[in-house]
Formats: C-alpha cells, structure tokens, sequence
C-alpha cells in the first residue's frame, strides 16, 4: 500500500515534528511504500519568499528574505556582523520590544551569530504579523487559525470557516499537498494532528482529498487523543473517513525514519532570550522517543487515564543508542532533544553509558521529574554523555500540595535535583503550576519565594508559570471531590472535550476568593526578572497587588 503522512501546518519552524518519522519507520518495516511531508515547513518556506512577498507589496523585505533564509539555516553566517550592527534589516513593531540590556545578557558581546539570529527571527516575526494582520488571518510561524481549534465546544465556527473559499495562505497549502498526490498517488493518507493549531490546517487537507481523490483519509495524533474522546459530531467526516485515537503503540518501537523531509529547509529561530526556549526553537534537534508514556503517571493535573501516558514501556538502552547512531548518520545532526513524558533516570543512566561506551559525540536534552534519582554522581554521568539541559515541573512549591496531587517529591528533592544537575554543568528550565484546587494566596507568594531562592542560588536558568486547568482525562478532573473540588458542568460538548470548569467543594460561585489573574500576572513578572537577575534581593511580595495582599490579613 501507498501511504502518505502529512504534518499539517504548524509545528515549529526549526525541526520536524516526529510522529510520521516514527510512522514510516513501522510501515516501511511492514513493507509499504512510505512518503512522509512537513506541510508546515513547505507553506512557511513558500510564504517567505521573494515571489510572495513581492506580490502582497513587500519589495523591501523580499528582497531579503532569502539571504535572511539562508542566514537562519546556517548556509551563511557572514551575514551575522551585518544583522548586529543594524543596517541590514527593516526594523518593525517587534524591533520596539528590543532592551538592549536583554540582548546583552542573554548573548554576551560576543555571541554575534546568536544575537543575528536573535533579530533575523524578529524580522520574520514582523512579517508573519503583517500577513496576519493583512493577507491572511489565519497565519502564524508556529500555528494556523488556532483561534478556531482552542476550546471549541462545538464544531460551528471552525465548519462555517471550511465553508469559505481558501485563503491565499490555504491554496499555498492545496497546491503543495496537490503537488505531493500527484507525484506519489497515495492509496492511504494519515493526518497528525498533534496541536490545535494543526486542526484548520489538517481540516484542509482533508476536505481538498476527499474531493480529489480515492485516498482513504485518517486523523490521528495528540489533538484528537485528548479532545475527541468523547466526539458527537458527524460533520468531521466532510473531512476524513476514519479518526485513529490510541492507535499504532507500536510505531515507538521503530527507528524513526526522517528520509524525504526537507531538512535543508528549517529555519533556526530565536524567538525568545529565555535560554531554554532557545533550545526549543534554535538548532534542527533530532527529536526522539526514549520511552513509552510516563513511568510514575500518578499526578493529580496529568492525563494520567490515557494510554499514551499510562501504557509506560521502555526499551533497552542498547536500542535507543542504536536508532540516535542512524538517525544521526541520516540526517548529519548529532544533536536529540528527547520529547518523552520525563526521561526515565534509570534508563537514563544506562543510555548515558552506552553512549560513552561507544564513544559517540552527541548533545541531548528532554523532560525529567526532579526526584531523588537525580544524585550528583548520576548527573556527573549525564553531562559526560552529552546532557546540556533539563526541564522538569517544580509544579506548585508546596509541599502540601506535591502530597495532595501525588507529585511523589518534596521540595527539598527538587531543589537537590537541580543543584546537582547545575554544578555537572546541565540548564535548568522548570515549570511551575498556579491555581491549584485549594491553594491559597500565601501558598502562591511561598511558591515564589522558593523560585526566587533558587534562581539566586543560580540552580535554576529559567522558568515559566502556567496557571492550572482541570482536564476529564487527569484524576483531579475524573475525581474533583477528592482534591476539595466540584465540576460545574458534567455535559459532554458535541466537539471538543478536555479542560473542565469547576469551583470549590464547599459552595460558592469562584474558584478563589483573590484575583487569580492578577497573581498569576506578579508569578509572570517575578520570573521574567529573577531571569535576568532582578529583584532577587528584595521581599518577593513586591510583586503582588496592595489590594491583594491585603487579603492575606482577612
């Protein structure tokens, strides 16, 4: 059989997504004939470029956009003393945010390439949102029409928007994909929808085969794993003959396959100076699987009852060090950002060893749960191996609360994590969660208070707060009354079913008796300076209201 796996537009701009890589390696094993594209990077690649943005009146930028291109793939780092001295580029909205001091701190007075990068991406953002805001609402550099995926009770707006003729963005997206079917005649097409800025475009794509051709079209990924559990709505299937949820656990198994994707094409951004979100969007990592699903799955806040993260499996490390030897020979980058759940330490461990076995020159990175595990001597081996960053959830600082959402760590394990993971050398990103069923105000100003000792301590590099949201896949949402919480609505959407409203167990009509937003607001801004140290001397109620400081006396 002739299967097509397409990754709709978009993931992210530096690096393919790796489901149809995983794909391919189990269906080329089984013996079809396999062709795997990135719509995503084939769109962002035809929208910046001279002949497009020549046409939507653009003349300066398009004569640039493709040294620009160049620049950002590597293929031409001269460029990078021209970019810093700021007389190359035209300078938009996004070039007002620049503090000179940020930049400072974030690339040094040396670190021109990187601080090039740094404003190349700045100038692609410029006009990723002039063609937002002109040409095609729809467009982003790393989503596509979210806005009409992003909690969508019922299928209305996001059907109506089908309905109207394609975008000039979208018949970008149609002639690429046409391109594709009619140079490999696929019998099959499997969709990944792992984001819900993937579903309009997916939903394109879909809509155009099934019009156009015999195919068989599937859905699948982490869009519709977490939100179409419970789906009620016949009109998906304008759009596709089948929706996969759970389907193919084997495909982890396989080498990931990354042939015929045009890894010449990404772009390594800058995005952001946070260090870790320079990870993410700079350089093309090799994204891999360690392991299967998440080996403690017990969190309160997680997706605990779905199999992708209950159904926890692990290969042997010889395994794992085989496919990062191929893949690496396949695509000429040495470079593996893991996307596991967390990374399991003992299987960590024996990876770490075999690598250094075999004596392999690599870079990695991924997911961790900030426990015990992780001694000085086990990180020590780690950074040996080539670990140069960890990111993992610190989640609420609170004891208490740890114990109440089943975290399975203390603080005082997280912090040790950390200090051994920073003195062998390896960055340290971690999450942090705020608006947690019974959490009080002084428990969120405590929270704080530890980040701040951390990020003083220098054991941390950066961080970033999320503010909690119950899904009716984790057990706080299957089981609300344990954690002194009630959903306010148990109807199931016709659409989309994941994040859950709920209110305290004990009556009343909020979920907190303070401004959650405004604390949420201080957790933001306390952070972004700890990042590039300010404020770490000074009493972290700073931050917060008067007003709602105020509360803590009532």
């Amino acid at each position: 059989m002739r299967i097509l796996l397409i990754t709709p537009p978009l993931t992210q701009l530096n690096t393919p997504y790796p489901a149809t890589a995983y794909l391919k390696g189990l269906f080329t094993q089984q013996g079809h004939e396999v062709l795997q594209v990135d719509l995503g990077i084939e769109v962002a690649d035809s929208v910046l470029s001279h002949d497009f943005l020549l046409s939507i009146g653009l003349s300066r930028q398009a004569c640039l956009i493709e040294p620009i291109k160049r620049f950002l793939r590597g293929n031409d780092d001269t460029l990078a003393p021209r970019i810093v001295n700021r007389t190359l580029l035209p300078e938009g909205p996004r070039f007002s945010q620049l503090d000179p001091d940020n930049l400072e701190w974030a690339f040094g007075i040396g670190g021109t390439t990187d601080k090039a990068q740094h404003l190349a991406t700045l100038f692609i953002e410029d006009i990723a949102d002039y063609i937002r805001q002109q040409v095609d609402p729809h467009f982003d550099l790393v989503r596509y029409a979210e806005y009409l995926s992003n909690d969508a009770p019922t299928f209305d707006p996001l059907y109506a928007e089908l309905q109207l003729p394609p975008s000039p963005v979208d018949r970008i997206l149609l002639d690429r994909l046409q391109e594709h079917v009619a140079a490999f005649r696929p019998e099959s097409v499997l969709i990944t929808i792992p984001f819900p800025g993937c579903l309009y475009g997916a939903l394109r794509c879909g809509q155009w085969l099934k019009a156009n051709t015999s195919a068989s079209v599937e859905l699948g990924g982490g869009f519709p794993n977490t939100e179409w559990r419970q789906l009620n709505e016949p009109r998906i299937y304008v759009f596709c003959h089948k929706i996969t949820i759970d389907g193919h656990p084997e495909a982890i198994d396989h080498q990931p396959d990354f042939s015929d994707l045009p890894l010449d094409k990404y772009l390594s951004l800058s995005e952001m100076t946070n260090p870790m979100h320079r990870l993410w969007s700079q350089g093309r990592w090799n994204k891999m699987v360690m392991a299967r699903g998440c080996y403690w799955h017990r969190c309160a806040f997680c997706d605990t009852s779905l199999p992708y993260i209950a159904d926890y499996s692990a290969p042997k490390a010889s395994t794992v060090v085989d496919h990062m030897q191929r893949v690496a020979e396949q695509t000429g980058r040495s470079g593996f950002h893991f996307v596991d759940e967390a990374l399991p330490p003992r299987l960590l461990h024996d990876v770490a060893e075999e690598i250094i076995r075999r004596g392999m020159a690599v870079s990695f990175w991924g997911n961790i749960r900030f426990e015990k595990a992780y001694t000085d001597e086990l990180c020590q081996l780690l950074a040996k191996a080539g670990m140069v960053a960890a990111s993992g959830g610190l989640e609420v600082a609170s004891d208490r609360l740890l114990r109440l959402m089943d975290k399975g760590v203390t603080i005082q394990q997280t912090v040790d994590a950390c200090r051994h993971l920073h003195n062998a050398g390896i960055m340290v990103h971690t999450y942090l969660m705020y608006g947690f069923p019974s959490e009080t105000l002084q428990e969120s100003i405590d929270a704080l208070e530890t980040v701040r000792r951390m990020f003083d301590e220098g054991i941390v590099q950066s961080a970033f707060w999320h503010r909690y949201a119950m899904t009716c896949h984790s057990p706080s949402g299957l089981h609300p009354e344990l954690f002194g919480a009630r959903r306010t609505n148990n109807v199931l959407n016709p659409f989309c079913n994941n994040e859950v409203d709920w209110m305290p167990a004990n009556g009343g009509s909020r979920q907190f008796n303070y401004d959650i937003d405004a604390v949420g607001s201080a957790l933001r801004l306390a952070t972004y300076n700890y990042m590039y140290g300010l404020g770490l001397d000074q009493d972290v109620r700073r931050w917060f209201p008067k007003k709602t400081l105020k509360l803590l006396h009532r």
